[in-house]
């Protein structure tokens, strides 16, 4: 936009009378003059502003045919049941074309339409409600529902669960004085639905009713395994003998990874009731981690709805029936030193309506520690600090969600323990070993948390919160080698002016060289505080504008640079699913990082599970087995460490002696398994086998991967990506579990902190270069270890995909303390990779 400058000559065209004024009345002249334009431009604006929404919303709307399509014609769906009253069950009200099932199920419609006569509202815009089943008791399962036009639609809020259930029972009150006739209704429940749920008890098209014996049955959704087709609207109603419960297990899951989209409903009910749900289920499963869900009774209704645009393989189902005494069968009094309770059916999704009490009581003058290895009771719209639906109760309180660490101890020698599932929502539930022990010793040979775990004793007043609730941090009386927060806690000196706030109330930080006025430069230079963000680079490294989205155009080490050379300042900005260039180069190859299974959080597990780390390589040198590791960055490029390939002896370079083996677990199983020979091994050409300096290794495969389930690639950083200290990731491999010990059969995984570079520099004496970072614990006990070299070191972003942001390269010992392990920086490898790969 530029400015222009416009003068008034007053011409008009017309001979007018000239008179000569005065000074004043010059002014006044000039000041009406000025009044009366100023009022024109004004209705001349407003008229402009009227006449073109007219034309916008009368004319143009006219115009343009697909404006009325932008809105459309509501659908308000409500499901529920309905329990007859001295109405005896016929079994032939289970076959929907059978004249007793027609006949019903048309009087209870025909009264459904009356009860909604009385509410004005609903009277208009009811459409139908159709009966859809029948099981014992009398119960029958129906839906009602009702269609609001476009010029109606701000009506849509009015049409609430409370007001269909006001109307229904006002009905049916008055349908027992008046029609005494009509078929009486004790209880009637409704809920809203989504309408892709309604289906017809004749439909033709992908509805099924089903029959659970005690034998194992089999159902696969449409087009199974190749590809379920979009917009399917498919219906399992599965009945079972009425002393039975039914369970259905999916050895095969895969739907889109959008529940919005495409998913599986399962219900213990024959109406898509979401009072009555048990689960809702979308994405893909492993084989190790299975859905499998009960009923409360001898009913299950599982939906299907897929509209997605992308179509996966679906699902196979097993389905029988189970006495219903032996899914019910749950608590009791345990008086064994030791042992373990779980919630009834685990690790299949627990039943709905249960409740189960276990009375744990070990010796008089000892107490009982339970430890949860496993809690998942997450469900939508609960406040985890209520628990008011599904839950644990012990000790006087009540516990739900996800939960990575519970350990509860009692007060005396008995602990009850109380487990309460509602009508609605179930999940895979928990497992937990209780153990009697000596309250003058919990722990022996360990710390006693507050929460009852044990932990070692080297990791109380480490500076980590390694018990949960800090109670390993307290009471500390600092050592030599700490520094005291102005809180209590005790920290290590090492992590003074580290430029990480490590106490917690900024006391490790206060002494240090800068101000509290000044900001910080990454190299450590001290700059007024105005300078950040201020769209100029005052710092010598640029770190003042790093995060700045304020700041286009500054290009500095912390900038991503995007493929058409512009920078952009934002931390972390590729593959978070924004375009932040303009040319999207950001968001370009970011098919990585992600998990196709969905895994449950063992708690304290330390064996990965199958897809859990799919990225993840093991190689073989010769005839040894296992020997490093490495990541999977394409179909043709793994990634590893040089020293496992440049060494004394020519046989480790040469890519013959190598083989790998991607989508493992198991050493000792090869099922699913890729092997791979290495076409040709690629060294950094810089790299040093005395300091370890640029060790990092490209291996090309002689052919490509199949990207599977357990097969994916892991997202590479860029050069400007930050992990900041104290981040968690994860190390993954095959090493040894100790120092000194074999390699472990089974893939591990150890949880470690990015440990800042001060730090780092530090407890490694000067021998780290900027091509290496430190992460562990500086207390111990959790590292990488002979083995896990070549592998890589994950971190998950919020964007939602995983990161290596490390390979693992060497380190004094395993897990001792304060030599935590060192990796190659990936950051710092970045172009080099994407010079040999293309990646």
């Amino acid at each position: 936009m530029h400015s222009a400058r416009y003068e008034f000559d007053g011409r008009n065209g017309q001979h007018e009378r000239i008179d000569f004024l005065t000074n004043k009345e010059k002014a006044r002249s000039k000041n009406k003059t000025a009044i009366a334009i100023g009022v024109l431009v004004a209705v001349l604006v407003v008229a402009a502003v009227v006449a073109f929404l007219i034309w916008l919303f009368v004319f143009k709307e006219n115009d343009d045919p697909t404006a009325s399509s932008r809105r459309k014609p509501a659908v308000q769906l409500f499901s529920g049941h309905m329990k007859l009253l001295n109405q005896p069950y016929n079994q032939n009200y289970e076959d929907t074309s059978s004249p007793e099932f027609m006949d019903l199920a048309k009087k209870l419609e025909s009264q459904l339409e009356n009860h909604y006569q009385s509410d004005e509202l609903l009277k208009e815009f009811y459409t139908k409600s159709m009966v859809t089943a029948f099981s014992e008791g009398v119960v029958a399962y129906y839906w009602s529902q009702f269609d609001i036009p476009v010029e109606e639609l701000e009506l849509v809020p009015e049409f609430s669960e409370e007001r269909i259930l006001e109307a229904l029972e006002a009905g049916i009150q008055q349908s027992r004085s008046v029609q005494p006739d009509h078929i009486q209704i004790r209880e009637i429940t409704a809920s809203m639905t989504d309408p892709r749920m309604a289906r017809t008890p004749n439909a033709k098209e992908c509805f099924f009713t089903l029959e659970a014996t005690e034998e194992d049955q089999t159902f696969t959704s449409p087009g199974f395994p190749t590809a379920y087709p979009s917009r399917s609207r498919c219906q399992w109603q599965i009945r079972a003998s009425e002393e039975n419960v039914i369970t259905v297990s999916f050895p095969f899951f895969h739907i889109e990874d959008d529940c919005s989209d495409d998913f599986v409903y399962i219900y213990d009910s024959l109406s898509p009731d979401e009072s009555q749900a048990i689960t809702k289920k979308c994405g893909q499963r492993p084989p190790t981690n299975p859905l499998e869900v009960v009923s409360s009774g001898n009913i299950m209704l599982i939906n299907m709805i897929t509209d997605g645009e992308v179509q996966r393989p679906g699902f196979n189902a097993v389905y029988k029936a189970l006495p219903h005494p032996s899914v019910q069968k749950c608590g009791g009094v345990l008086t064994n030193a030791k042992g373990v309770i779980s919630s009834p059916q685990h690790p299949s999704f627990y039943p709905p309506a249960m409740d189960c009490k276990w009375t744990i009581k070990v010796p008089s003058g000892q107490k009982v520690r339970l430890k949860f290895t496993m809690f998942r009771m997450k469900e939508p719209g609960v406040d985890v600090r209520v628990c008011h639906k599904d839950y644990v109760e012990a000790l006087g309180n009540k516990y739900c969600g996800e939960l990575s660490s519970l350990s509860l101890t009692s007060t005396t020698n008995e602990i009850i323990v109380n487990f309460h599932s509602d009508e609605s929502f179930t999940d895979k539930g928990f497992m937990a070993e209780y153990s009697a022990f000596d309250p003058q010793n919990p722990c022996p040979n360990e710390f006693a948390c507050f929460s009852g775990m044990c932990i070692a004793k080297e990791l109380k007043c480490d500076g980590w919160n390694d018990c949960g609730d800090m109670s390993d941090e307290i009471k500390c009386s600092c050592g030599t080698d700490q520094f005291a927060c102005n809180n209590g806690l005790c920290k290590p000196k090492l992590w003074i002016c580290d430029r990480v706030n490590d106490c917690g109330d900024n006391s490790d930080e206060k002494a240090c060289s800068c101000e509290n006025n000044e900001w910080r430069c990454r190299n450590g230079q001290c700059m007024s505080q105005g300078v950040v963000c201020d769209g100029k680079m005052d710092c010598v490294d640029g770190s003042d504008e790093a995060s700045c989205e304020t700041s286009p155009g500054i290009c500095s080490e912390f900038s991503f640079k995007c493929a058409n050379g512009e920078c952009v300042n934002k931390v972390n900005a590729e593959c978070d699913r924004i375009d932040d260039c303009a040319d999207k180069s950001d968001e370009s190859f970011c098919d990585c990082g992600t998990r196709p299974y969905k895994l449950n959080r063992i708690v304290g597990g330390q064996n990965a599970e199958l897809g859990e780390w799919p990225w993840q390589v093991s190689l073989h040198f010769q005839t040894y087995g296992h020997s490093c590791g490495a990541s999977i960055l394409s179909e043709k490029w793994l990634l590893s460490a040089s020293h496992c390939f440049v060494t004394q002896s020519q046989e480790n370079i040469l890519p013959s002696n190598w083989q790998s083996y991607s989508g493992m677990q198991d050493q000792y199983k090869h099922d699913d398994v890729q092997r791979r020979s290495i076409h040709r091994i690629v060294p950094h050409p810089e790299y040093n086998m005395m300091t370890f300096d640029y060790d990092v290794a490209l291996l090309e495969l002689s052919e490509p991967l199949e990207f599977t389930n357990s097969i994916r690639p892991i997202c590479l950083p860029s050069s400007s990506h930050v992990f900041p200290a104290g981040m968690s990731c994860w190390v993954t491999g095959w090493g040894a579990l100790r120092e000194g010990a074999r390699a472990a059969q089974l893939l591990q995984k150890v949880s470690v902190k990015i440990i800042n570079d001060t730090v780092c520099n530090t407890v490694t004496e000067g021998q780290v270069t900027s091509r290496m970072m430190c992460s562990g614990h500086l207390s111990g006990g959790m590292d990488a270890c002979q083995g896990d070299s070549g592998g890589p070191l994950s971190c998950f972003e919020e964007s939602g995909r995983w990161f290596q942001a490390g390979i693992v390269s060497w380190g004094e010992g395993c897990a001792r303390r304060m030599k935590p392990g060192v990796y190659s920086r990936v950051t710092k490898l970045r172009e080099w990779i994407k010079k040999e790969t293309g990646i």
